[in-house]
């Protein structure tokens, strides 16, 4: 489409012949661009939205749950969306596995660092240890008023067996090399060694927690470490006195407060599962799938488990 300038020339101008036409030609592409469909008209500013949502466990091919083999290139997307402002994280987490949760913040970090963005992290409804500490991540941590946080501690629960074998005269024959190969095991009466074995694991688990959320909230923490690091969580105005967030808000108010009304949100997932994709009338699966699929309702229940104890 050609828009042709028909604005007759005033009476007495002097304008060079120059200016005139680059004059029309500025009209005529202001005219132009407001025939363009309105998304086309400016670039608006992106944020690549990354839900981290579940029990943090080392989760197999049909569970649910977050870990690193899952996330990995989830977050790798996240980080490299086209005009990205920003990533933000929304965080639904209970916690879980240590190891996982370290790998998936570090995972965070570095690429934050390398692509030169700032992240920034949404509670909804619990991050909690290891949920918190993925949201450490963030340069900014934002929750409801309702959001628990905190929970900085380490927690190992198992059942005991021993008498219950006993009872129903079940022998438990066990041969090891290495005396420490049966520590902890279930279907054996505790022993204080084994128990102080595995206080010493968790004091150094909760040493690199505490030095973690040190370094990520420095100058923001406003509590002692017997108030802060007992394993103890708060709803988030308590959370924020103490430093531990940064305030209350939701991703689409705050995201708009920093990067303006037009800021566009472009959400990261995982492709859809295995299961979605074949599950179905007359589907068989291989002893291997099956005992996958088995340990997926296994880490579905444990994430309950662990999502009750903060009444959720």
């Amino acid at each position: 489409m050609t828009i042709t300038d028909t604005t007759p020339p005033q009476a007495g101008s002097a304008q060079p012949k120059a200016a005139v036409e680059q004059n029309a030609l500025k009209r005529n592409l202001a005219r132009a661009y407001a025939l363009l469909p309105e998304k086309w008209r400016r670039r608006a500013p992106v944020v690549a939205v990354l839900p981290l949502s579940g029990a943090i466990i080392a989760a197999s091919r049909f569970g649910g749950g977050l870990s690193m083999s899952r996330l990995e290139k989830v977050i790798d997307n996240a980080f490299t969306v086209k005009g990205a402002k920003a990533v933000a994280l929304v965080i639904n987490s209970p916690g879980g596995s240590p190891a996982q949760s370290h790998l998936i913040m570090r995972r965070i970090r570095a690429l934050a660092e390398e692509k030169k963005l700032p992240v920034y992290a949404f509670v909804e409804d619990v991050a909690a240890s290891g949920g918190y500490m993925i949201a450490c991540a963030a340069d900014e941590i934002l929750a409801d008023p309702a959001s628990i946080l905190g929970s900085i501690g380490v927690v190992s629960a198992s059942f005991g067996f021993d008498k219950l074998i006993d009872k129903i005269g079940v022998e438990r024959r066990v041969h090891t090399a290495g005396r420490s190969k049966t520590l902890l095991d279930p279907f054996r009466p505790e022993k204080p060694e084994d128990i102080e074995r595995l206080s010493a694991l968790q004091r150094d688990i909760h040493d690199m927690f505490i030095a973690l959320v040190k370094e990520r909230r420095a100058g923001k923490l406003k509590g002692d470490d017997d108030t802060l690091f007992t394993g103890e969580f708060w709803l988030a105005p308590r959370a924020i006195e103490l430093g531990l967030a940064d305030g209350i808000g939701d991703i689409r108010s705050a995201m708009r407060q920093r990067f303006g009304e037009k800021v566009r949100f472009k959400t990261i997932t995982e492709p859809r599962g295995f299961l979605s994709r074949r599950l179905g009338f007359g589907t068989r699966f291989s002893a291997a799938e099956s005992e996958q699929l088995t340990e997926g309702v296994l880490a579905a229940l444990e994430g309950r488990a662990i999502r009750a104890r903060f009444g959720l």
